[in-house]
């Protein structure tokens, strides 16, 4: 069950389905294909066409050959802006098996958010659909390294996204399909960045991490690990191919271990056990507040037709657990605590009777892990919470920089230990607990959210003077926040301005996630002695009689189906 050793319980050690030196996304992927190429391996929903490791493998291949053609080389970075797609994944390998980075782009991003990721990697080529092209046609002349486009629809939507970016060419996908199916002869190592993927700044903006080829493969490996995934297990996401839960949490997973992923455009609460019945899934993930909204639906026939045998949940709400099993029969929940940054550094033993709140045990195999005074660098003592400090000790396992953030980059790994900016506490068997954010980042519903960001979009309403975000806890049972905001307007005591006005400036500024619901204006902020707002000030206000409402007044922009 794991070692004492005075540190209380840990992670069981184990031993990766590959040698280290074959941490590569192509040597996996080939392997399988060698060794079980008529088994399932990919599907599109669970009425969908269905791919063997063989059949993915050679369509990855002609589009790695394809990619190419077009000019696409090693270290060479690609946007993806997609929705969860078959394509996606294909990009994503295929890209890989040439050694060039895909840099993975939110389907919810627009502007500036949107602009940010394409000026970090300087992008020349981007693979989209004619819906997401005409968000970036608003904003090419903020990207001028963007040269082509490759649109996944029919043929008459080049003609169109052409008129609309006439300094880009613009091509069907199908210029990136070879006929040639064989192997791409690319030397491509383990220590070869293979993604970018962002994650919510918290005093600038948000960050793309780069992730090497041992980073992604060891971070998939440890949930195979997590969940006991074995080759006839099917796992099922609706889950955006953006985020790293359905990349290297789900898919990745099922091709390690020889599984069956079934892949869904998005999540749904309301179909949820009818999809798990339909597709045969025996292992998912839920994030957040997605249980609490998978029990609001109503009863269901399928409720009790599926094979789930294991949930990964992060986090786990322990209220909902009990209503859960007896409603789904689902008895093995599991979680996990970690970053994009640093891969999965605790984690629920199997079989271990987990605690209340709990995250996990640390994964001592791999990683050192303290907790800290942020002030002083000095260990806390007892269960007293710290900052968590995080390094490997093994070379590969975490992210190596921020891409084009230099300073961001030596400021996370300062004193040879990554500052998560979560504060934990540890009690004397070995458990970790999530106690609060150090950093001013806010989580909802799945989605990471910089403070900084929204307030920064705010501020650009021409009656806003400053402003300042918090999360305050959400109405679900998930540990989770909704996003609140603080408004000082330019002339202090003038309230012309309606709060149904700043909610519609952020409607029109943010995706739907980073929306605040809760909108409260103030005379003042509360700062120090160097103006930095005071927010823990501002969370021990939070939500009050003065608070406006978003929700209560009607005002929605959450196109996410969480029914």
């Amino acid at each position: 069950m794991g070692s004492k050793l005075g540190t209380g319980l840990t992670f069981p050690h184990f031993d990766p389905h590959f040698d280290r030196e074959k941490w590569v996304l192509s040597h996996v992927l080939e392997h399988q294909a060698d060794v079980r190429p008529t088994r399932p391996f990919l599907s599109w929903t669970d009425k969908g066409d269905t791919w063997s490791f063989a059949d993915a493998n050679r369509q990855v291949n002609r589009i790695a050959h394809g990619l190419q053609s077009i000019g696409v080389k090693k270290a060479d970075m690609v946007a993806v802006l997609l929705p969860n797609c078959l394509e996606f994944v294909f990009t994503w390998f295929a890209l890989s098996k040439i050694g060039a980075i895909e840099v993975a782009i939110s389907d919810a991003y627009t502007g500036r958010f949107l602009a940010h990721p394409f000026n970090l990697s300087r992008a020349r080529l981007l693979v989209t659909n004619e819906n997401l092209a005409a968000r970036v046609s608003c904003i090419l002349d903020d990207i001028p390294s963007l040269e082509h486009v490759l649109l996944v629809d029919t043929e008459d939507a080049v003609t169109r996204v052409s008129e609309q970016m006439p300094r880009c060419e613009v091509s069907h996908f199908e210029v990136a399909v070879s006929h040639n199916d064989e192997n791409p002869d690319v030397p491509v190592k383990s220590s070869d960045p293979v993604a970018v993927l962002m994650t919510s700044g918290t005093t600038g903006p948000s960050k793309g991490v780069v992730m090497r080829h041992s980073q992604m493969y060891f971070f998939a490996e440890e949930d195979v690990q997590l969940t006991r995934l074995k080759e006839d297990d099917v796992y099922m996401t609706g889950f955006p191919l953006f985020h790293g839960n359905a990349q290297f949490l789900t898919v990745y997973p099922c091709l390690i271990a020889g599984a069956h992923c079934v892949l869904y455009s998005r999540f749904s609460a309301s179909d949820w056990s009818g999809r798990a019945a339909r597709s045969g899934a025996t292992v998912t993930n839920l994030l957040g507040a997605t249980m609490s909204f998978i029990l609001s639906k109503p009863v269901s026939t399928y409720d009790r037709a599926h094979r789930l045998r294991c949930i990964y949940a992060a986090p786990l709400a322990p209220e909902l657990v009990g209503a859960f099993t007896e409603r789904f029969g689902v008895s093995e929940f599991v979680d996990g605590f970690g970053q994009t940054e640093i891969s999965n550094v605790f984690m629920t033993p199997p079989g271990a009777s987990k605690p209340d709140r709990a995250s996990g045990v640390l994964v001592d195999q791999w990683f050192e892990a303290r907790l800290v005074d942020p002030e002083t660098g000095d260990s806390v003592s007892g269960e007293e919470p710290g900052e968590l400090w995080v390094r490997p000790k093994v070379p590969g396992i975490v992210a190596y920089e921020y891409l084009g953030m230099p300073d961001r980059t030596v400021e996370a790994w300062r004193d040879l230990w990554f500052h998560t900016g979560d504060v934990m506490r540890k009690d004397a068997n070995g458990w970790y607990y999530f106690v609060d954010r150090l950093k001013d980042a806010l989580r909802r519903r799945g989605e990471n959210i910089s403070s900084f960001e929204v307030e920064e979009a705010i501020n650009r309403h021409p009656d806003v003077a400053r402003s300042a975000v918090i999360g305050v806890r959400a109405d679900e049972e998930a540990g989770e926040d909704e996003v609140m905001a603080f408004v000082v307007l330019r002339r202090k005591g003038d309230r012309s301005t309606s709060y149904e006005d700043l909610a519609a400036h952020c409607v029109r500024e943010l995706p739907d996630f980073m929306v605040p619901r809760y909108f409260e204006v103030v005379d003042n902020l509360p700062v120090t002695a160097t103006e930095k707002v005071r927010k823990k000030d501002l969370r021990n206000r939070g939500v009050s009689s003065t608070t406006w409402d978003r929700s209560e007044a009607g005002i929605g922009c959450n196109r996410v189906d969480n029914g």
